[in-house]
């Protein structure tokens, strides 16, 4: 079958980069920018929070072993939807919860996705369904960042309770890494 690709934000992209590694039918995860206004940005631009980028993920994979609604409820359990350009102590625009679509078909599985998930919450999710527009690499360094990096604070403190709950949730999808 031919691969399926999302682009998805979720906060701090070291974060979904993990979560999605692990999951069975994934064949690349990739960090990158996308969703704002300037050409060419780099970690330090779009730290700033005045690119209007967001920190997110392309994932691609093979619907025949994960199905597209699997990828998109194990986003929503990777991250908090329910906060506004915030995940934990990661604060501003570049951290929003948002979902690029390729075309109107996922831009419908990414709305009914939205409307799953709310059912989760009590607060209200604030994902957006943004216009997917240029996706620029990530630096080297951001890719596959919790397998290299897996001591970290930040993975200690901040990915390792996301993996968990998405483990608990999602044990049947996910590799044994």
């Amino acid at each position: 079958m031919r691969p399926t690709t999302f682009v998805l934000a979720g906060g701090c992209f070291w974060c979904l980069d993990a979560v999605y590694r692990i999951t069975r039918g994934v064949q690349a995860v990739e960090s990158v920018y996308t969703g704002g206004h300037t050409s060419d940005p780099d970690y330090h631009s779009v730290c700033t929070g005045t690119t209007g980028h967001a920190e997110a993920v392309v994932v691609t994979f093979d619907a025949e072993v994960v199905s597209e609604n699997t990828i998109l409820d194990i986003f929503f359990t990777g991250h908090d939807p329910t906060t506004l350009n915030q995940q934990g102590h990661d604060v501003g625009t570049q951290y929003r919860s948002a979902m690029f679509p390729a075309d109107q078909g996922q831009e419908d599985l990414f709305r009914a996705a939205i409307d799953r998930a709310q059912q989760l919450f009590d607060d209200p999710v604030v994902t957006t369904v943004e216009p997917l527009g240029t996706l620029y690499p990530a630096e080297s360094y951001h890719q596959d960042f919790y397998a290299r990096q897996p001591f970290n604070g930040y993975c200690q403190v901040v990915i390792n309770p996301k993996l968990s709950k998405v483990r608990q949730r999602y044990a049947e999808f996910l590799t044994l890494k």
